[in-house]
């Protein structure tokens, strides 16, 4: 079993910027009881217009897969879905620069 870092980019929905962080202040929590994320640092950001990044690294693909049928995690899913939309990086003014900041998060 191999790892797999992923960046995720989080764009709150109008009106929904304290609800995106509270999902994802909680989300890695979820993640590391359920089994399905190594122990290194989560690392949790964001863009100058709001978007919420978020880089951790998944214990292998199968605990992906896992995650795809884990009701906590479907649960926790559904929360994102009603916050904010899934984004690509490359939407972010940030991603245009060699050394792209966003401002840290303290969760």
């Amino acid at each position: 079993m191999t790892s797999r870092f992923v960046i995720a980019a989080f764009k709150p929905k109008p009106g929904k910027e304290a609800e995106l962080g509270a999902v994802v202040e909680k989300h890695w929590g979820i993640l590391q009881r359920e089994g399905l994320v190594t122990d290194r640092t989560r690392y949790a950001m964001q863009a100058t217009d709001g978007t919420i990044v978020e880089v951790f690294e998944w214990l292998s693909p199968e605990a992906i897969e896992k995650a795809h049928h884990n009701p906590a995690v479907l649960a926790l899913w559904a929360e994102f879905e009603a916050a904010c939309e899934y984004v690509p990086l490359a939407s972010l003014p940030e991603s245009l620069h060699p050394f792209s900041e966003f401002q840290p998060l303290p969760f």
